[in-house]
């Protein structure tokens, strides 16, 4: 009888051994980002020991990094109907309240993980911490908060030191990221992640070179760690994104990691997306393509699928599927919309209201009602995300290029609704640029004051922003020449002049004795002139004197000295 009772409770302390390494494997995966066997192993453990809560717990965990809340919830609320380690999955609970947006119902999950544990317990803070971090409506501040009350308790863990680097890292606090990163390592030599990571922070510096050699370090201690290889694709892309001679070589490698990096995690539907938004990052649209009707075989519900596909069908000349893609992506409101989605509809729909002209000689017969809805979308796309303004400028330059100025006007005016665009100054230039020229052209019978204001104030915000960009004085002058009813053109205009004479002046002889600008000053002394003739005749004559001397055969400036005499 005691041989039995032996036998049975070396089996029990076999099984629970076997379970306890099966968590541990499936930790040590998840961490390479293999998640779909990270799944197998964990359902295997599941279904080898039901009752371990934090087999549930960490199996919902990768639903929630693979995008998946539905099968994530009903992961946790199994998990907490079960004996052991059951409190963990309030955590995964509390995590899916914070990406709804319900902070006290989160709350409220993490205090139920919490309620029975040990003064030595630390577990539950660092995904708790964790949870903080990852959410899609993360709140590093309460990450680090918890965490620290881990450290507290255990101030060498790795895996606390981990966690706290990460939340460090997401608050923007690079120093104490690189001390957790750091401390981490130096704890456990194993954890190639937190030695990633130390990489991570120089490729952030734009220290492309340093993160290379901290990157090629993880490879040489475990070449079969799969995220360092992303790593690496996306320190190249940067790198040949800031080095522009290097860009095609550099964005050749950054792919060629990144199907490194595939082939080591794996080639699930969530692994294909993250792929999908590298390419999208490198503009590689034929791969792009490529994977998306590679998703489609996996998984042909999945709605992202028809923004990859949206995109790609855009970018290699295919109109009408990118606009059938996208529609049917932005119609459903429980979709993740973003501002690219948008701004692709407008592209597509720009495209087909501007079509390309029989011949080079020949006008475009332009859709007005298309273009205003393809502006209109363009416009939606920068009121969800700003930073989309910065993929106006070429939009407009080719716009402006052909001389639809008006149209050209109307993408710099949705690209100047950001101020801060890294190419708000030119687009401001250009805006007025477009404008003047729509309506200076010698073929328009009525001059559309309203925009003209508009050119006038982009050339007061580039003065602004740049009061040395001489051109903006002259053409802001020139608008405003155009507006003679306006009572207050004319004062504008003649300050204008001033301040493009004094621009140019302060420059020196570099710039005063280009032949462009010695003809912009004999128009600007006619019109200041003219503008002083009834006002002040010495002072109008004396302009009139300065452009002679220029310009001693100017028939305008001799004209106007005439008609005061």
């Amino acid at each position: 009888m005691n041989k039995v009772k032996f036998l049975s409770f070396a089996l029990i302390v076999i099984g629970f051994s076997a379970n306890a390494q099966e968590i541990e494997l499936a930790k040590k995966v998840i961490d390479a980002e293999q998640f779909e066997k990270a799944k197998t192993i964990l359902k295997g453990a599941v279904k080898a020991k039901p009752d371990n809560g934090k087999a549930f717990f960490l199996l919902g965990d990768v639903y929630l990094r693979q995008s998946q809340p539905d099968s994530a919830k009903i992961t946790f609320q199994k998990g907490l109907t079960v004996k052991e380690n059951a409190a963990f999955n309030y955590i995964g609970m509390g995590q899916l309240d914070l990406d709804s947006g319900n902070t006290s119902g989160a709350q409220a999950n993490f205090d139920l993980s919490t309620k029975d544990i040990k003064k030595k317990d630390i577990e539950q803070f660092i995904y708790i911490g964790k949870a903080f971090t990852n959410s899609e409506k993360p709140d590093y501040k309460k990450a680090i908060l918890n965490l620290t009350k881990a450290k507290t308790v255990s101030p060498n863990d790795a895996q606390t030191l981990m966690a706290l680097g990460d939340a460090y890292y997401f608050d923007k606090n690079q120093n104490e990221a690189y001390k957790a990163y750091s401390n981490a390592f130096d704890a456990d030599p194993t954890l190639i992640r937190a030695k990633m990571q130390l990489g991570v922070l120089l490729k952030g510096a734009k220290a492309f070179g340093e993160a290379k050699t901290a990157f090629d370090g993880v490879v040489t201690a475990n070449p079969n760690f799969g995220p360092v290889y992303r790593e690496l694709a996306e320190t190249y892309y940067q790198w040949g994104y800031n080095d522009k001679p290097k860009y095609a070589e550099y964005t050749a490698k950054s792919l060629q990691y990144y199907e490194k990096y595939m082939s080591l995690t794996d080639y699930s539907l969530a692994s294909r997306m993250r792929h999908a938004e590298f390419l999208i990052i490198a503009k590689d649209y034929k791969a792009l393509e490529k994977e998306a009707e590679e998703m489609k075989k996996l998984d042909n519900v999945n709605p992202r699928i028809l923004r990859y596909l949206g995109y790609s069908a855009y970018e290699n000349g295919n109109n009408a599927a990118a606009l059938a893609a996208l529609n049917e992506y932005t119609s459903k409101p429980t979709n993740k919309i973003i501002g690219r989605d948008y701004l692709y509809i407008g592209l597509a729909q720009l495209k087909n209201a501007i079509p390309a002209p029989a011949t080079p000689e020949a006008k475009p017969v332009i859709d007005e009602v298309l273009f205003q809805t393809a502006v209109g979308n363009m416009r939606k796309a920068v009121d969800m995300d700003k930073p989309m303004a910065n993929e106006l400028n070429e939009i407009g330059k080719k716009l402006f290029d052909q001389k639809l100025y008006k149209y050209a006007a109307a993408i710099y005016e949705v690209a100047t609704s950001n101020p801060n665009s890294k190419n708000y100054l030119y687009d401001n230039f250009f805006l007025g640029y477009a404008l003047y020229f729509d309506n200076s052209d010698k073929d328009v019978k009525n001059i559309d004051i309203a925009a003209l204001k508009k050119a006038d104030k982009a050339f007061e915000n580039v003065s602004i922003a740049s009061p040395t960009t001489q051109e903006a004085y002259v053409y802001r002058a020139r608008v405003n020449g155009l507006m003679e009813k306006d009572p207050l053109a004319a004062d504008i205009m003649a300050k204008s002049y001033e301040n493009f004479i004094k621009t140019v002046t302060d420059k020196g002889d570099v710039e005063l004795t280009k032949p462009a600008n010695k003809t912009k000053f004999v128009e600007a002394y006619f019109n200041l002139a003219k503008y002083t003739a009834k006002k002040d005749k010495a002072k109008a004559n004396d302009y009139i004197a300065k452009g002679l001397a220029i310009d001693p055969a100017n028939a305008n400036l001799m004209n106007l000295q005439k008609a005061m005499k």
